[in-house]
């Protein structure tokens, strides 16, 4: 397997919330809900960088697409790294973040590696974290 990824699904509870939140909330382009002709079709598209998309679609019509048997959700099977350039980046993204409806579980804050990170669940409890690592090289934003 060549180690790439294109598409980042999240099964969410309710598709227009969800695009509300990542569309309106976080400003995340998109051309909206898509694909409604289709029984368990209908999703939603976010650009991120070149070749990278996130899309939400119904966690019923993941589960059916999938053939899995329906489990309760955890917010810890994993989180989504969001890199920024500076500190006051992290804050600023919390912010935005808070003010769209997510929940902040870890507010921002120095790291124990000598960063600085803060973590926030949208609103089907799915775990981001933003993050500002002093090693890493970022455009200035």
């Amino acid at each position: 397997m060549n180690p790439s990824i294109s598409v980042l699904t999240l099964g969410v509870d309710d598709l227009e919330r969800a695009l509300i939140f990542y569309r309106d909330g976080l400003g995340l382009p998109t051309e909206g809900i898509i694909g409604t002709e289709f029984e368990h079709g209908a999703v939603a598209f976010f650009d991120f960088q070149a070749g990278i998309k996130l899309a939400i679609w119904k966690r019923g019509d993941l589960i059916h697409d999938a053939n899995i048997v329906s489990t309760a959700p955890s917010s810890a099977e994993f989180t989504i790294g969001h890199n920024v350039a500076s500190k006051a980046a992290v804050d600023q993204v919390m912010e935005q973040a808070r003010l769209a409806g997510a929940t902040i579980t870890s507010p921002a804050h120095d790291t124990f590696w000598g960063g600085y990170s803060g973590y926030f669940q949208d609103p089907d409890g799915h775990l981001w974290e933003i993050v500002w690592n002093p090693s890493w090289e970022f455009p200035v934003e």
